[in-house]
């Protein structure tokens, strides 16, 4: 008998878990306005991931001369974590300080919190901290955290350029316990023929798809072409495999994007996790001051046509991760309220 209670009460906590997301939530900075205050993070938050509605007024949620090096964050990554704390990584650089410009950046900042309210903070500072082989960074860029269920730690993954100014390259490293720093020397993930940034890696079926802003050049080096493009691997440290192709409906184009990002929907759901069976591929539009998003339904095929976000702010490359009910209220009851509160 007691064997099938505890079996009853696994299959409700399952049941429950199916609809406990009732959301989700956008980590991203702003591209407009006061310029002090712009690569500062920010939240928005949705119920149907088309949506968005800025909290905070669109103001920072944190003060990024508290928690950087540079005194600006860029790129912010969020993840929900396996230990039921949530992390984010995001690039230390400050571009609009006239001092720092688009030269070499420290590293990345590191948040975790509880609660998605109180967060905790750390700094990277690449050169410094692994200078015996990475003294020479020049570029640290677009950080992300993925957890890797076969060493059960968090794994950092960033784009990397050095001094000579050469070679965009991904490598990766796990954090340590308090996720406060790394806990070895990063490695090499993926060095993609021309060069790779903004990666985002997401499992599906035990493949592992890596998204990136790609280009292709010419027989004298020449870029004539860039977008997001992928690659595929069976293990999460790679080898990565390209395929070259271009997924973005403007590869090729005068318009130029960067920044994807891939999270599963909610709709037309439910699985196990509260998600559905399509996947939203969305990504900054930097030129234009738009933010779109194309589907898949196997992280293989995209709808061809771009589709908008509704939004009451001007993001900048940012990530989503879903949320439920009590995180949606909770994330309003401390940045006010703007979904429908009954």
């Amino acid at each position: 008998m007691k064997k099938l209670t505890i079996l009853f009460l696994l299959a409700v906590g399952l049941q429950a878990s199916a609809q406990e997301m009732a959301g989700y939530l956008f980590a991203y900075f702003e591209g407009s306005g006061d310029t002090n205050l712009m690569e500062q993070l920010r939240f928005a938050v949705s119920e149907d991931a088309q949506n968005w509605y800025a909290l905070n007024g669109n103001r920072p949620i944190i003060a990024s001369d508290s928690i950087s090096e540079s005194g600006g964050i860029r790129d912010p990554h969020i993840l929900r974590g396996e230990d039921g704390c949530y992390y984010i990584v995001a690039t230390d650089m400050h571009t609009y300080d006239p001092k720092q410009g688009w030269g070499a950046n420290p590293g990345i900042v590191l948040l975790k919190s509880k609660d998605l309210v109180n967060w905790t903070h750390a700094k990277i500072n690449l050169a410094k901290d692994w200078s015996e082989h990475f003294g020479d960074a020049y570029w640290v860029w677009a950080p992300q955290t993925i957890y890797d269920r076969k060493a059960k730690k968090y794994m950092i993954y960033f784009t990397l350029q050095r001094n000579d100014r050469k070679t965009l390259i991904t490598y990766y490293a796990y954090a340590n316990k308090d996720f406060t720093a790394f806990e070895s020397e990063p490695k090499v993930l993926f060095a993609a023929k021309y060069g790779s940034i903004d990666n985002d890696i997401i499992e599906k079926d035990g493949v592992y798809h890596l998204f990136y802003k790609g280009n292709t050049k010419d027989e004298n080096g020449r870029e004539y072409k860039n977008g997001i493009q992928q690659a595929t691997s069976k293990k999460l440290t790679g080898p990565y495999k390209e395929n070259f192709e271009y997924i973005d409906a403007y590869a090729g184009t005068s318009t130029h994007v960067e920044g994807s990002g891939v999270f599963k929907s909610l709709t037309p759901g439910p699985s196990p996790k509260g998600e559905g069976s399509e996947y939203i591929l969305m990504y900054d539009l930097y030129s234009s001051g738009r933010y779109e998003f194309q589907r898949s339904k196997d992280l293989k095929t995209f709808t061809k046509k771009p589709e908008s976000f509704r939004k009451d702010f001007f993001p900048r490359h940012g990530t989503v991760m879903t949320v439920t009910a009590d995180e949606l209220e909770r994330l309003q009851q401390k940045w006010g309220y703007v979904l429908t509160h009954e």
